[in-house]
């Protein structure tokens, strides 16, 4: 096989992570002593291995770049478990939607970026406001910081989450949410919402508070934004209301954003397992685990596959265009023959912690190989 062939597929391999060499190259790349058929299926198989490695290498520059993240973010284990809002509903059934290899939701892919990943979901942990809008350091609670990613025309919902204590007897609670202005300006609480709350005697719960419109006039009007006061006083007037950094229960907001959805064709190909001896272009199984990476920070999922593409691309086995060797056998010339690699590609859904510490539930585009052919 000409040299230009193992290049192109090399320089592929290396430009898109999933692309993948032949077994006849593999034999050319790898040394071998003698012509047998054992050692022919040896050099493949280690050849494969080499596929292997080079494509979870690249699967992490590829999701680094497609979060456009110049490097991953420094978050332990033990910051991750501090930072998980505790049995928080909305995080809850998104960490349901992951089966044990953690791929769902495989039928659809994107119509508009397929470079970058689109956020879905983002939930923002409630921040201390500025020292603006606090009398004697109060309130610490609560400021929510929007980029510019943003828009209002976007925002499907918003949901804002909120902590409850134990109280004493099954009461009822009356949750009250302020926004925040300067305490220049004379007026430093407005009133927005207002609700009752019936809650169980000796048992802590999350409520969820609708601020759609909120977050909208936030979005239009950035500087209205100072963060907001919430308060949840029961009949004995004790405030019920969690507002601390205590570990995994500060308020936190959770934003939904549309994207333009479409369904994928069903996928089709040449499937092999790893100690086949099919020699043709073959889809093969390869698992990424995100704990090898040492990426803590990957909320969901924790393991996912990929796949990757290997094996030969004979002239004849061209299937989408029967007539390609006629045209390259008449036009040899800069001509470097078919190469295996991916012809359909699917995202993932992920669930991630970002520099600044905001859970996001995104989706990864072309993150597995569905289909190989020969190109």
């Amino acid at each position: 096989m000409p040299a230009a062939h193992t290049a192109l597929c090399l320089c592929l391999l290396a430009a898109v992570a999933p692309a993948a060499l032949t077994d006849h190259d593999a034999r050319q790349l790898l040394p071998r002593d003698t012509s047998t058929a054992d050692t022919e299926q040896c050099a493949t198989c280690e050849f494969r291995q080499q596929i292997r490695t080079m494509r979870l290498d690249a699967i992490k520059s590829q999701i680094l770049s497609k979060l456009r993240m110049k490097e991953a973010p420094n978050i332990s284990r033990e910051a991750v478990k501090q930072l998980l809002p505790k049995a928080a509903p909305p995080l809850q059934q998104l960490l349901d939607q992951y089966d044990v290899l953690g791929d769902d939701n495989r039928d659809r892919v994107l119509e508009e970026d397929d470079e970058h990943a689109t956020t879905e979901t983002v939930m923002m942990m409630a921040t201390e406001p500025d020292s603006a809008v606090q009398v004697d350091g109060e309130p610490r609670c609560c400021f929510f910081s929007f980029s510019n990613k943003f828009q209002a025309s976007r925002i499907v919902s918003a949901q804002l989450w909120l902590h409850l204590r134990p109280a004493d007897e099954a009461t009822t609670v009356f949750l009250k949410i302020s926004r925040l202005m300067p305490a220049s300006d004379g007026t430093r609480h407005i009133g927005i919402r207002s609700l009752k709350i019936d809650v169980s005697a000796g048992v802590g719960s999350w409520k969820s508070i609708d601020v759609k419109q909120l977050v909208a006039v936030w979005l239009r009007q950035p500087e209205t934004n100072w963060g907001i006061q919430i308060n949840a006083f029961d009949s004995k007037g004790d405030d019920l209301a969690l507002t601390s950094s205590e570990e995994g229960l500060q308020p936190f907001m959770e934003v939904k954003i549309s994207e333009g959805l479409r369904r994928a064709p069903r996928s089709s190909g040449l499937d092999c397992v790893e100690n086949s001896l099919e020699t043709r272009c073959c889809r093969y199984s390869l698992t990424v685990d995100f704990q090898d990476f040492g990426w803590d920070w990957i909320i969901a999922p924790r393991r996912y596959k990929a796949n990757y593409c290997s094996g030969e691309c004979e002239y004849m086995h061209l299937q989408k265009y029967p007539h390609t060797h006629l045209v390259t056998a008449t036009n040899p010339r800069g001509t470097t023959g078919p190469c295996c690699t991916p012809t359909k590609m699917s995202p993932i859904n992920m669930l991630y912690f970002n520099h600044k510490e905001e859970i996001i539930y995104g989706k990864m585009p072309s993150m597995v190989v569905d289909r190989c052919g020969c190109s």
